[in-house]
């Protein structure tokens, strides 16, 4: 995993961030959401959740499930996409690092037939987990929706080749992050720190990388589509938006009138949220946010 800090910490519903996004209307699913043209008005209402659902049903559906196939969800979270596997009649393991997620996770889907939940690092994957084995060649399908980030450039080798290890023949990994456009090191586009920051991370692979490392592992040549702009590009814009209303006071009392929750933020939090955003919107421009679908071999 990334050396970039706990990264229990990323997720701490106490923190600032996070009490703003709760207010916002963030549910259980931390993804940026996807965000068509015509819906972006909505999202000024609405929130995220819908948006961020949309994400996920996007990035489940390249799996192709079928009814009794059995699925690994990498870096799962609260199990959502787990749970949304289940429901689709597979067999569904979802594993995070985080124990705090996965009792969460196991709490609000106890009665989920056919989602099981296990604390586990996926770029080193225990002999089993929920009792279920890992072994090689044993499972279907692999997901992985915006967690890679996380696990640093190693740990992104390492999990491509234990989703290659563990796909049977004909299997499929997707795996969906965001990526960089070219080489250039991160620290680069986050010169104040804020996103590594926020997010417990120190590094985020170039787009034309993670190919190459797939390759090596055994992959198929992916599948590779660009969701930079309905997903970076269009949270941008509702970043600058929401930056430029927190940074008045008149803007302050327009977004507390449609989230009555935020009225709990000091002007000493409204400025850390505006430069936090502000950084997020910053590297939104300069990288890209990417699905790869890879096939392994029959």
């Amino acid at each position: 995993m990334s050396d970039g800090g706990d990264i229990s910490s990323a997720y701490n519903e106490d923190s600032v961030l996070f009490r703003v996004l709760r207010h916002l209307g963030w549910e259980n699913l931390a993804n940026i959401g996807y965000f068509t043209l015509p819906t972006m008005p909505v999202a000024v209402l609405a929130g995220p959740a819908p948006f961020q659902r949309r994400l996920a049903r996007r990035s489940l559906a390249l799996l192709q499930t079928r009814p009794g196939q059995l699925v690994l969800d990498a870096g799962c979270g609260r199990g959502d996409t787990t749970a949304q596997l289940a429901a689709a009649g597979c067999r569904a393991v979802g594993v995070d690092i985080q124990p705090a997620q996965i009792d969460h996770a196991r709490r609000r889907f106890v009665r989920c037939t056919g989602a099981l939940f296990a604390v586990a690092d996926a770029t080193a994957l225990p002999r089993q987990a929920a009792g279920v084995p890992l072994a090689d060649g044993s499972f279907d399908r692999v997901h992985c929706l915006e967690a890679a980030f996380h696990f640093g450039h190693e740990g992104r080798r390492s999990f491509l080749h234990e989703s290659f290890r563990l796909l049977r023949p004909g299997g499929r990994l997707v795996l969906v992050d965001v990526t960089s456009p070219t080489e250039q090191p991160f620290e680069t586009l986050d010169s104040t720190g804020l996103v590594r920051g926020t997010w417990r991370f120190t590094d985020i692979e170039p787009y034309a990388q993670y190919p190459l490392m797939a390759s090596a592992a055994g992959f198929a040549p992916p599948r590779i589509l660009d969701w930079t702009t309905p997903v970076l590009h269009r949270a941008g814009q509702l970043c600058a938006l929401f930056a430029g209303l927190a940074s008045t006071r008149v803007g302050r009392q327009a977004l507390c009138l449609r989230w009555p929750g935020l009225r709990t933020l000091s002007a000493r939090d409204w400025d850390h949220v505006v430069a936090v955003v502000r950084a997020h919107r910053a590297i939104g421009r300069d990288t890209r946010y990417t699905a790869y679908v890879l096939n392994k071999p029959d």
